[in-house]
């Protein structure tokens, strides 16, 4: 066999297995375990699991690094944040997870950082902000405005201020970005989305190169016990192993849809990146008719979620706590695996009906 490096969608299907022995299971079998036999590496259930470490294999090795699991990823987040010293300044895109422009908010109100949030479609300002920054956390693309950040440019002022270059990838999946490989500190994901990919999970993930940084995340992990169950990292990986099937195919439906979409009288404006299985439009006769559409489909499903084999979109400021500089009358689209003519046709009916 080569010496190359595997390919992406071999590593997903291959890595966090065990050896090929006879007799092995093909998959690392889900331990239920809170106690271990003493002497050890794991010693107790809130330090490792087996199940935990084949997921934690595979993610890192589709993102180039050493990844830890979390109960969810704003879990994950939190964590991040804890490296930031107490006042320290955080510089964030202001178009985040909700979850996370709030956990920067609470900190913030409670006196234990500042934060600056920042149009990162705006590379000049960005650059500018970093400046005596403990920490950069970017989205890339943007949750729900899809903007791509300069993550070079980026990185560079971040480490020339001394502060890590946090790159939250949930969208984009290492398939179609590897932070890491653009000298990013820390890649974040909620793998409830892409990674698990079946609207059954909850788990958070954080992968680095370096090891100390591993080190000292892992212990904060270990204090604050924000470890998932042992099924969810099984359920994880299993849908790790279909990720690169499931992204290809979610994106040439989301990119067929753009190029249908654009145009529909009913659609004011497209926003897609050029990549990934999100896209975000806004409806030409404001809110209401996105709420509407969000009511009269048959196939897509309104939810909050994203990521999963089944398409879902929602009117994001419904949510009190989503940005105000998001549009009333914006719809995030997460594309899922379905018959493309199926999609549109169930998407088409619902639009024709606001024009």
């Amino acid at each position: 066999m080569s010496d190359a490096p595997l390919k992406p969608s071999t590593i997903a299907v291959h890595a966090g297995r065990p050896p090929h022995e006879s007799d092995q299971p093909f998959n690392t079998p889900v331990t239920f375990a809170s106690t271990y036999v003493a002497g050890g590496d794991v010693e107790y259930g809130r330090y490792g699991n087996p199940t935990w470490a084949a997921f934690e294999e595979a993610l890192g090795a589709l993102e180039g690094g050493r990844a830890l699991s979390f109960a969810s990823g704003l879990a994950a987040i939190a964590t991040i944040l804890d490296l930031v010293g107490q006042g320290q300044k955080v510089v964030a895109s202001r178009h985040s997870y909700s979850g996370t422009v709030m956990q920067l908010a609470d900190l913030e109100a409670r006196g234990r950082l500042t934060c600056e949030l920042v149009d990162v479609t705006d590379t000049d300002a960005v650059v500018s902000a970093c400046d005596g920054a403990s920490l950069v956390l970017l989205e890339s693309p943007t949750n729900p405005a899809l903007e791509v950040a300069d993550i070079p440019t980026i990185r560079d002022a971040a480490h020339a201020a001394g502060a890590y270059l946090v790159v939250d990838n949930t969208f984009a999946t290492p398939l179609l970005q590897r932070p890491l490989d653009l000298d990013a500190d820390l890649v974040v994901h909620s793998a409830t989305k892409f990674l698990a990919g079946h609207s059954d999970v909850l788990m958070g993930a954080i992968v680095t190169r370096d090891d100390e940084l591993f080190g000292v995340l892992k212990n904060r992990r270990d204090l604050i016990g924000a470890v998932p169950g042992p099924m969810e990292a099984f359920l994880a990986l299993r849908g790790l192993r279909t990720l690169h099937l499931r992204v290809e195919r979610a994106q040439a439906n989301a990119q067929e849809l753009v190029r249908r979409l654009d145009g529909h009288p009913a659609v004011g404006e497209v926003r897609y990146p050029g990549m990934g299985a999100i896209i975000s439009i806004e409806l030409a006769q404001g809110a209401m008719a996105a709420d509407l559409l969000c009511r009269k489909t048959k196939l897509w499903v309104h939810a909050t979620s994203l990521g999963g084999v089944e398409s879902t979109f929602e009117r994001r400021r419904r949510w009190r706590s989503e940005a105000a500089t998001i549009p009333e009358a914006l719809v995030r689209m997460s594309v899922g695996i379905e018959d493309v003519d199926d999609l549109w046709a169930d998407l088409e009916t619902a639009l024709d009906d606001l024009t």
